[in-house]
């Protein structure tokens, strides 16, 4: 007799109680979710700043031995991806494109566009490159649409201008933004991915 009262008196959640733990959890994923995805999209500038690094590291090589930097063209050539997806890259770049000279490509699969623009061509060919395509100062640009809001996230580099001292402030073809700091990669576009 005791077991059948305590199965009569369990008490159990409420109708109303359920709807407000769900919505709870509902407001708690409304929260969250942006947010992730947001820290998703700056998880994957990442690669923009370790291949502008990597791109620095091999333009300093081909300069201790040609005494100019190279330019590089678009690679991969298919443009800014609008689906913030990874593309191939061109390989092997074409003798004179600047990547095979400088001896860079990078591991697999990318999401940014890259580009490198030397200033104060140089007047003389050197090994593939020919003239008007090395430099003593660049500027390299990683460009990618990578939320897909077709406004361009835009990281850049740029050496000094030994001459003046004043930094390359025009930046590369892809890039809408300008780069103004020297030495370190810069975000041209802040807020945007």
């Amino acid at each position: 007799m005791n077991l059948a009262k305590k199965v009569e008196n369990k008490e159990g959640f409420t109708l109303i109680e359920l709807m407000i733990v769900v919505a709870i959890i509902g407001i708690l994923a409304a929260i969250a979710v942006p947010n992730f995805l947001t820290y998703q999209l700056k998880s994957k500038t990442a690669e923009a700043k370790t291949n502008l690094g990597a791109i620095q590291k091999s333009q300093l090589s081909y300069r201790a031995e040609n005494e100019f930097y190279a330019d590089c063209v678009v690679n991969p050539n298919a443009g800014v991806n609008g689906q913030g997806t990874k593309q191939a890259w061109d390989v092997p770049p074409v003798a004179g494109a600047g990547w095979g000279e400088i001896g860079y490509a990078p591991a697999g699969n990318v999401f940014y566009v890259y580009e490198v623009l030397t200033a104060q061509d140089n007047a003389a060919a050197i090994g593939n490159m020919v003239a008007n395509t090395t430099g003593t100062d660049y500027a390299a640009s990683a460009v990618a649409d990578l939320d897909r809001n077709l406004t361009n996230g835009e990281f850049g580099f740029a050496t000094d201008d030994t001459a003046t001292g004043a930094p390359i402030v025009a930046a590369t073809s892809l890039m809408a933004g300008a780069i103004t700091l020297v030495t370190t990669v810069e975000d041209a576009a802040p807020g945007e991915f």
